[in-house]
């Protein structure tokens, strides 16, 4: 993460944080603001949008979902096989997927 930017709380946010040729995006749990975390602010699901919008892959890396809570957890296992949106345990495995779909 950028820390001059810090954490990811609008999609205007994100957009910052991409490179105009950037084809795909990796990003860590602390890239992003508590209020991703919490379903009912609808920050994951505009940032999610987005993404499938724009074509940009998003790998987020995120070791345990459940940390997050129950829901957050069901939403990282829908997307276990998402093609445009997926989370990884691991950063090595995040940036494999990436080199698939970019």
């Amino acid at each position: 993460m950028n820390s001059q930017l810090g954490p990811i709380r609008t999609f205007s946010d994100l957009r910052d944080r991409v490179a105009s040729e950037a084809t795909t995006l990796c990003l860590a749990e602390a890239d992003f603001a508590p209020d991703f975390f919490d379903l009912r602010t609808g920050l994951a699901g505009e940032i999610f949008q987005k993404c499938v919008n724009y074509r940009l892959p998003l790998a987020i890396v995120l070791v345990d979902p459940a940390r997050h809570g129950e829901r957050f957890a069901e939403l990282a296992y829908e997307h276990r096989r998402h093609p445009m949106i997926r989370f990884f345990p691991s950063q090595d495995a995040a940036e494999a997927w990436l080199r698939t779909v970019g």
